[in-house]
């Protein structure tokens, strides 16, 4: 009887037993088959983005709330692969994802425990969980990880799952990765760590704040001693080795990602926030997206635009500097500095912030009048002017420091001297419509309203909208558009955006941006005929080359725009509260560093001159009179004329006194003789 029952009893036992074994195979059948069925897994993570300048110089690395820096198998050493392999998985060339005697080992330690603590977990486990899973202690967790485990070896060579690991695993103070770990530890790449820096390295993932060496030297120092120990078990290294390397002493860099200095910050958040314009993403899965981006950053004139800003502005004052300087050919920016200290203020006053330009909005309203009847010699009254507006009100405009000819000017006069009368009088003129519509022509795209005082730049506009206009004209009238971006490479190696460099559509008419961009040369004039001294008298000699440009000044702003052929540079001061600028070198800031940077910037370029297209003649010309100039006249400049618009008569207000009508008759038919 007790026989039947033990008879019984085994055989219920082995019946169980075939269950379990049918159950187990059944589910082990479908987690391949549903792999198998689901394909492979996507193998895409955060990787930090790559900046580059024009050069290809790395100026910055942008990364998601995780520091990762992605390398292939072959940029590792060998000592991090064998001691990461021997510590975390041993067998792991030798099994298909699961290691079978160290899963029983688990389940019988967390039977014994009634906890799920015990862990067994391949390689290949550890990076499932690091790919597409949390670290939570569940059964529901758990099940997930054997499908994504399987789907990773089914589909995946052994060397792309251990590639993909040590580009994954945590190594604590927020570096993910080994070559994050290795920059952020001993300030090296992973292919350059010594064994034992790999050793020490090797046995942090375990407990990433518990072993790590700035938390615990000495317990970090005893696990490497145990890593080292297998390696020399193991034959990969040799006792002289193992030795040397017990013996050297690492000197930890501490390299946080988060307190290394950024090569033109306020440039790479502009690049970034491009970027993810022009591929349709969200900045942050553009910095963690693993692109390599290359900029149009020249960092010689970045490092000299810092500089001249540092010497020019006073440390202790709150004044802010806004600068920007573009390739007139391109629109590629090379240059920009959006706030005197990124890590104090991120704010960029160059793309963000929106100002009053005052009378460096004026070439705008210029080149209109030039387009509707003006010429370089047009003439008008300088002197004080009130204005009775459609509304009823009167408009008195005023000249900075109250200074007015009080005698007819020409239009080159009042551009080098800035006459405010002489702007709004051409700005009621052509009416305000027109100015409106040509700053438009410009690529000007803040609202502009149309009213007499807009000659003078009182609505706002920003740094970049009107180095970008300015750039029209010294490129001689063709559409810019500034841009940060050269190329995008993602990180399989495609190229997924290319910036066209074609040359943009002419939108100004040619002839007319050149006379405008002579007449603006004017602004760097020694002195005007006994005039007071024009407005970029302070910089003059400062400057070697031919630049054009126009500075501009409010209570709250100061400006100064200008070019040459080959680089358009605008520089912005003012107080970020709008408040009034408290001393008068405040305002002289923007000439002084647009003088010292442009004249550093062109040092090792060729000089080169704006090239006059055909319809266009250049005659001397009195600059008081606004005549053609003769040996008599105390000063002459050559000043532009589209043909056909120049003038007839010379100049006669420079004889002596004691000169006859008939001489004076003598000579202007001797000049026009030789016309």
């Amino acid at each position: 009887m007790g026989k039947g029952k033990y008879n019984l009893g085994s055989k219920l036992l082995l019946k169980l037993i075939v269950w379990l074994v049918a159950v187990i195979l059944l589910g082990a059948g479908a987690i391949y088959l549903t792999s198998f069925l689901l394909g492979p897994p996507d193998l895409q993570m955060d990787q930090n983005t790559i900046l580059y300048s024009t050069n290809e110089e790395v100026i910055g690395e942008e990364r998601g709330p995780e520091y990762r820096q992605w390398v292939e198998l072959s940029d590792m050493s060998e000592e991090i692969i064998a001691a990461t392999l021997l510590t975390e998985d041993q067998n792991f060339y030798n099994h298909h994802g699961f290691d079978l005697k160290r899963i029983m080992g688990a389940i019988v330690k967390d039977i014994k425990t009634w906890s799920l603590k015990e862990g067994a977990s391949t390689l290949t486990q550890q990076y499932a969980r690091n790919l597409y899973l949390t670290h939570e202690k569940s059964l529901t967790r758990k099940v997930k990880e054997a499908f994504y485990t399987v789907r990773l070896e089914m589909f995946y060579s052994k060397e792309d799952i251990l590639e993909g690991y040590l580009n994954s695993i945590y190594y604590g103070h927020g570096a993910y990765g080994i070559e994050a770990a290795s920059n952020y530890f001993f300030n090296k790449p992973a292919t350059d760590l010594t064994v034992a820096e790999a050793a020490m390295l090797a046995g942090i993932p375990k407990g990433p704040t518990y072993y790590s060496p700035l938390n615990d030297e000495e317990r970090a120092r005893n696990r490497q001693k145990q890593i080292l120990t297998n390696l020399l078990d193991k034959g990969i290294i040799d006792q002289k080795s193992f030795d040397s390397a017990l013996r050297q002493e690492l000197i930890y860099a501490k390299n946080s990602p988060n307190s290394q200095e950024k090569t033109a910050p306020h440039f790479q958040d502009t690049v970034i926030k491009e970027a993810a314009e022009l591929l349709g993403r969200k900045q942050k899965e553009v910095r963690a997206g693993g692109y390599s981006i290359y900029t149009t950053l020249n960092t010689k004139q970045q490092k000299l635009l810092e500089q001249q800003v540092e010497k020019t502005v006073q440390p202790e004052t709150e004044l802010e500097i806004g600068a920007l300087a573009v390739d007139p050919s391109t629109g590629g920016i090379t240059a920009m500095l959006g706030g005197r200290d990124y890590n104090q203020s991120p704010f960029n006053r160059t793309t963000s912030a929106k100002r009053m330009p005052g009378s460096s909005f004026k070439p705008f309203l210029y080149y209109a009048a030039l387009e509707n009847g003006y010429t370089p010699n047009t003439m008008l009254m300088s002197k004080p002017t009130s204005f009775e507006l459609a509304d009823g009100n009167v408009y008195q405009p005023s000249n900075f420091n109250g200074y007015y000819a009080n005698e007819p000017i020409t239009l080159a006069q009042a551009i080098a001297l800035s006459d405010n009368v002489y702007a709004v009088k051409t700005n009621m003129y052509l009416g305000p419509e027109r100015l409106v519509d040509a700053a438009k022509e410009f690529g000007i795209t803040s609202k502009l309203p149309a009213v007499p005082s807009l000659a003078l730049g009182t609505a706002t506009v920003n740094v970049k909208e009107m180095v970008t206009a300015y750039g029209m004209l010294a490129n001689g009238g063709h559409e810019l558009q500034g841009h940060t971006i050269e190329k995008i490479v993602d990180r399989e190696g495609k190229t997924v955006y290319k910036h066209k460099t074609k040359k943009g559509k002419q939108k100004l008419d040619q002839k007319t941006a050149f006379l405008l961009t002579q007449l603006m040369t004017g602004m760097f004039d020694r002195e005007l005929d006994g005039y007071m001294s024009v407005t970029g008298s302070s910089v003059s000699d400062q400057l070697s080359r031919i630049y054009a440009g126009k500075s501009g000044t409010t209570n709250s702003d100061s400006w100064m725009i200008g070019y040459s052929p080959s680089l358009v540079t605008g520089v912005w001061a003012g107080y970020d509260d709008n408040r009034p600028m408290e001393k008068v070198a405040e305002s002289a800031y923007t000439k002084q560093i647009w003088a010292g940077f442009m004249e550093a910037a062109h040092e090792e370029l060729p000089v080169e001159n704006f090239t006059a297209p055909s319809g266009v003649v250049g005659i001397p010309i009195d600059p008081v009179t606004g005549l053609r100039a003769t040996p008599y006249c105390e000063s002459s400049r050559v000043m532009y004329f589209e043909k056909g618009t120049e003038p007839e008569g010379y100049c006669t207000e420079h004889y002596q006194k004691e000169d006859k009508d008939e001489e004076k008759s003598m000579v202007e038919q001797l000049f026009n003789l030789f016309r």
